[in-house]
């Protein structure tokens, strides 16, 4: 796989995208982002900033202090991607009204042939 399909993947990952764009507003302990993105395992978010870490694009920033705390950031290269990521949602949102046509017309299309092969 190309290096930079494989960052793509990366970014643009299920959990990658959320993580991505909520420490666009902040930054945020381990605990707070999983509360904030909800239905992440802990595995499945300690894994994506591991991954978003060795990319680059998030810091882990662990302070040696009883009980441990480790806050997470964008790099200047992670609220570059992230910026973009959230410009492809918004427009995702936006959207969404030709996304459900185009849709509906496809669907009906196919049950129409469908129908026609019977």
């Amino acid at each position: 796989m190309c290096p930079y399909r494989l960052v793509l993947e990366h970014v643009t990952s299920r959990w990658g995208v959320l993580v991505l764009m909520e420490l666009l507003d902040r930054p945020y302990r381990f605990g707070e982002l999983r509360r904030t993105i909800g239905r992440v395992s802990e595995k499945m978010l300690t894994q994506t900033l591991q991954t978003l870490e060795r990319d680059g694009l998030v810091h882990r920033d662990a302070k040696p202090v009883i009980p441990p705390r480790v806050d997470y950031s964008l790099t200047d290269l992670g609220r570059e991607a992230a910026e973009q990521v959230r410009a492809l949602a918004q427009w995702t949102e936006r959207r969404m009204d030709d996304v459900e046509r185009a849709r509906a017309a496809y669907d009906s299309g196919r049950s129409e042939a469908a129908a026609g092969q019977d």
